[in-house]
C-alpha cells in the first residue's frame, strides 16, 4: 500500500505552480470538448463530423501513398473547410451558444445529458391518446425529447410545462384549438412545448405519397435524438419515426411496443421477430 501511495505523494511535492495550472488547462479544454460532443450527440452534426474525421483520414492516407493527385484535391478542399463547416453547421452552432447563453453547459450534470426517464403510466397516456385521436381521425405529430435538449424545436413553439395527461393531447390537436397547427414536444412525464415548427426532410428518397406532417417529422428525427408519432388525419393511421425512418404501427398496441422498447428500454433483452428488431432499419419507409 506504502509502495502505491508514496510516488503520488512525492508528484505533488514536486509539482510547481505552473504544472498546476497546465493540469487545470488541460481539464477544462476536456471538458469543454466533451461538453460540445455532448450537444450533438444525437443529431446530424455527429454524422458531419464522422464524414470530416474519414476526410482527414483519406487524406494522410493519400499523401502516405503518394497519390499526388488525390491528395492535392483534397488539399486544395480544405481551404473552404472552415466556411463549409459554418454553412453544415449553423444550427447546432446556435444551438451551442444558446446554451452558453444560459448557462446550459453549466447548470446541468457533469456526467452530460442522461436519457429522460419516462414512466409507465406516461407510455399508457400517450398510446392513449394517439388511439383515440387515430379513431377519431384528428391529425398529431407528437416529439419526444430523448438525451439531447431540442432548444431550436422549442423555442419556436408555445411554452406549456403542463403535466402531460391524455385529453390534454387530444385537446391540443382538436381542430379548434390555436394550438394544433404544429408538433407537440413532449419530455419526461411532462408536454414543454405546443405549436412547434419542425425542419422538413430533404431525403429525395422519401416516397413522394408522404405528406408535410411526416416529412416534418422524418426532418427533426434527422437532426435531433427523439422519437415521433405521427396520427394521420386522412387515414387515421399511426407511426413512428426514429433516425430518419418512418413505420406504420399495426394499432396501439404495437405502439405502446414500441414506446416501452425505446424510451423505457422494456424488453430489449427479450427475443425479437424480425420485424420488430429491424423497425427502424436504414430504407424502412411507410406502406
Amino acid at each position: 500500500m506504502n509502495d502505491t501511495i508514496k510516488p503520488l505523494l512525492d508528484l505533488f511535492r514536486e509539482m510547481s505552480w505552473r504544472n498546476v495550472v497546465s493540469v487545470v488547462d488541460i481539464l477544462l479544454v476536456t471538458y469543454l470538448v466533451y461538453r460540445l460532443f455532448s450537444l450533438v450527440r444525437g443529431t446530424r452534426a455527429i454524422r458531419i463530423v464522422a464524414g470530416i474525421a474519414f476526410f482527414l483520414l483519406i487524406l494522410f492516407v493519400s499523401k502516405w501513398l503518394q497519390l499526388d493527385t488525390l491528395h492535392w484535391l483534397l488539399e486544395k478542399g480544405t481551404l473552404l473547410g472552415p466556411v463549409a463547416l459554418v454553412i453544415l453547421l449553423l444550427p447546432e452552432l446556435r444551438q451551442a451558444l444558446e446554451g452558453f447563453g444560459q448557462l446550459g453547459l453549466w447548470t446541468q450534470k457533469l456526467v452530460g445529458s442522461e436519457r429522460t426517464d419516462v414512466k409507465a403510466e406516461t407510455v399508457e397516456k400517450i398510446v392513449a391518446a394517439a388511439a383515440e385521436m387515430s379513431s377519431a381521425r384528428i391529425g398529431a405529430l407528437m416529439v419526444i425529447e430523448q438525451a439531447s435538449p431540442m432548444i431550436d424545436v422549442v423555442s419556436s413553439g408555445v411554452p406549456l410545462n403542463a403535466n402531460l395527461s391524455t385529453p390534454l393531447l387530444v385537446s391540443i390537436f382538436y381542430e379548434g384549438n390555436p394550438l394544433h397547427d404544429g408538433a407537440t414536444v413532449i419530455k419526461g412525464d411532462e408536454i414543454i412545448a405546443a405549436a412547434c415548427r419542425l425542419p422538413l426532410s430533404e431525403n429525395a428518397r422519401l416516397d413522394p405519397a408522404l405528406h408535410m406532417r411526416h416529412r416534418a417529422g422524418i426532418g427533426v428525427s434527422e437532426q435531433h435524438d427523439c422519437l415521433v408519432i405521427i396520427v394521420s388525419e386522412e387515414r387515421g393511421t399511426i407511426s413512428v419515426v426514429k433516425d430518419g425512418h418512418l413505420r406504420r404501427m399495426a394499432g396501439h398496441v404495437e405502439l405502446r411496443e414500441v414506446l416501452n422498447r425505446e424510451l423505457r428500454l422494456v424488453g430489449e433483452e427479450e427475443p425479437e421477430s424480425e420485424p420488430k428488431r429491424r423497425l427502424f432499419a436504414r430504407g424502412s419507409k411507410l406502406r
